[in-house]
């Protein structure tokens, strides 16, 4: 639609459809908003995204509805975002700087998202293949176990215990501990690749007999995928006050939302829409049990988004306000993250 005065008419449809659940008729629109035009432009008007396939009536004689591709117009214009109160951003950094470890902040972070919004609430663990290495602990177990930490920049701690050909030399380990550190720490996975011929140039004998087994767990891990898992809130809620059109198809909405392996997929399909928010409304959702919903999320991590957040509502929302709310808590983990 290339005339604004009609997209400010779409606009104030969704706006009141959101508000009050009901179909918004042309005389509504004309009492509640400044238009402009009068009550028989706006019906023209109206015809005219009803033709464009942006709004329908449900029912004869009723006012119209926004169509899965009339939201989409909504978002894709939204000239600015709702700001969230200071009494909300308060709540924000209040709740997650308190957070004790990574499982606190995200399992804050998402029950914080799902009370803003009062929908569903996805928050991704950072992922090891996208997180940068913080520390690496070498701790000897036993006369031939080594037992490797990994601590990445965003808190995730992982441990594997290495099995040597040779009795570990403690004093071996100490010197290769200083110096992985030095060379690896702030490392992402692709960028691992020089560390073995770096410290095989720094250290001696016993020290190059561990650079191996050690750079190839420290590798591994980080290469895993096994580990991408989510974290879910605000099912109950959603379920509990959703409208009632949107309650006749919470089931199918539900039993995606207990497939991890559905969620994850389609974070990361949204990772690749290249939005700074990305939103997938409806059909465009394409498992058969989320094109009733609406999802809204965007990535989170220091200059690089090593995980989503999301959250997840029916059709009918208040977009502005999710987007922001998703936006908000996503900065706040970051910051959190970071430090």
């Amino acid at each position: 639609m290339g005339d604004d005065r009609r997209l400010d008419v779409l606009r104030a449809i969704v706006e009141d459809y959101v508000a009050t659940r009901e179909p918004v008729g042309s005389r509504a629109l004309s009492e509640r908003h400044r238009l402009g035009v009068s009550p028989a432009t706006i019906r023209n008007d109206m015809a005219a995204l009803e033709d464009a396939g942006l709004i329908v009536q449900p029912h004869t004689s009723a006012g119209r509805v926004p169509t899965d591709k009339g939201y989409r117009t909504f978002v894709d214009q939204l000239a600015q975002v709702r700001a969230l109160s200071a009494a909300e951003r308060r709540a924000i950094g209040t709740l997650l700087e308190d957070a004790v470890d990574l499982d606190d902040v995200v399992d804050r972070a998402v029950r914080l998202l799902a009370q803003l919004t009062h929908q569903v609430a996805v928050v991704q663990y950072p992922s090891l293949r996208r997180s940068a290495l913080r520390h690496v602990e070498l701790v000897p177990v036993g006369a031939r176990h080594l037992l490797v930490v990994i601590i990445t920049a965003t808190g995730r701690v992982e441990q594997r215990t290495l099995e040597l050909a040779q009795d570990v030399d403690e004093d071996a380990v100490a010197r290769l501990r200083l110096h992985l550190n030095a060379v690896a720490v702030g490392l992402r996975l692709s960028d691992l690749d020089g560390v073995r011929d770096s410290l095989a140039c720094q250290l001696g004998e016993a020290e190059r007999l561990l650079v191996e087994p050690v750079v190839t767990v420290l590798a591994e891990t980080l290469a895993q995928e096994s580990e991408e898992r989510l974290v879910v809130a605000g099912t109950a809620s959603l379920a509990r006050t959703a409208p009632a059109d949107f309650a006749r198809s919470i089931g199918p909405v539900l039993e995606a939302l207990e497939e991890q392996v559905v969620l994850l997929k389609l974070l990361s399909e949204m990772a690749e829409d290249g939005s700074a928010v990305a939103v997938r409304i409806g059909r465009e959702n394409r498992h058969e049990g989320l094109v009733e919903t609406s999802v809204v999320s965007t990535g989170y991590g220091d200059g690089h988004a090593v995980a989503r957040i999301g959250s997840v509502g029916p059709l009918r929302q208040d977009y502005p306000g999710t987007i922001a709310a998703v936006r908000a808590v996503a900065r706040y983990l970051t910051r959190i993250l970071a430090g």
